[in-house]
């Protein structure tokens, strides 16, 4: 016996642009009958909560799934799977493409090459699937916005929920984050974790979908606007704090990557942004206030 629920849909072009969008929801619980062999031209997300089943692969190999997991359907990989014999499992899914597809796959968040993935937890996968079921009730005009919505917050909770804490990955990915102000390259941050720089770029890639370079810039260049916004700090002791000993150098990296001069940064957020600086994470419940401004 089993229980299914399933709605798909049709956006229009001007939805695609929006980056993703959602082709189709479901969700179901029990002895389901298996899936394929067959190929899609579309991403799948299956989402197993509970039970277990079983993937083969175009290798022809058959993998146990046990929950909590995900499986990766791709476009043109033919797929063949379903759930064990008894009492089945508890599955979601969510149909998508879109062009943002490309990005989300380059920064790691679909992984093409991984059909099954082991999870830490499903409640904020299965939150968002749930957000596109709502947004499916007859008549929502705004049905192709919310689910296209849905889908990006859908791939954002996967990439968290297999980010297990004892992944090797996290500890190198902390500490570049700890180190990251400091005037060291590539490979003298691998020499200090005791890795080849490849080995490094490896374990990054697979942590954060990025480069160590690309990573550390990241934080690098979010450090320094927001000592540009909030701090009168000359722009060559802001490089200094960010690990850059050349100011110059430091100005021509932030203008290309940033598109605009440290200087002009600062200007516009001088205008743009009242208030004050914190290094506290602000409480969700008690967000901070800006209060007006004080009259000359």
């Amino acid at each position: 016996m089993y229980q299914t629920w399933m709605r798909y849909f049709s956006p229009g072009p001007v939805h695609h642009r929006l980056g993703l969008v959602c082709l189709g929801v479901g969700l179901q619980h029990g002895a389901l009958p298996a899936v394929g062999p067959r190929t899609l031209d579309h991403h799948v997300a299956v989402v197993i909560s509970a039970g277990t089943g079983w993937l083969r692969t175009p290798d022809h190999h058959t993998h146990t799934v046990t929950a909590p997991a995900l499986l990766w359907l791709t476009p043109g990989t033919p797929h063949h799977y379903g759930a064990a014999p008894g009492p089945g499992w508890d599955e979601s899914f969510v149909d998508f493409t879109g062009p943002a597809v490309a990005a989300y796959t380059e920064l790691g968040c679909i992984e093409p090459h991984r059909p099954l993935v082991p999870l830490t937890d499903t409640t904020a996968p299965r939150a968002a699937v749930h957000r596109i079921a709502r947004a499916a009730r007859r008549g929502n005009p705004l049905l192709e916005i919310e689910t296209a919505a849905a889908v990006h917050e859908l791939l954002i909770a996967l990439r968290h929920a297999r980010l297990d804490p004892g992944h090797p990955t996290d500890p190198v990915l902390q500490a570049l984050a700890r180190d990251a102000f400091l005037p060291l390259s590539v490979a003298q941050h691998a020499a200090r974790h005791g890795m080849t720089p490849t080995e490094l770029r490896t374990a990054v890639r697979r942590g954060a979908g990025r480069s160590p370079k690309d990573y550390l810039l990241d934080i690098r260049l979010g450090r320094a606007k927001e000592l540009l916004a909030a701090t009168e700090l000359p722009v060559a002791a802001v490089a200094r704090r960010v690990g850059y000993t050349d100011p110059a150098y430091f100005s021509r990296l932030f203008t290309r990557r940033v598109g605009t001069a440290p200087v002009r940064f600062r200007a516009h957020q001088g205008r743009a942004v009242p208030g004050g600086w914190s290094d506290r994470v602000p409480d969700p419940d008690h967000p901070p206030v800006i209060g007006p401004r004080p009259s000359a």
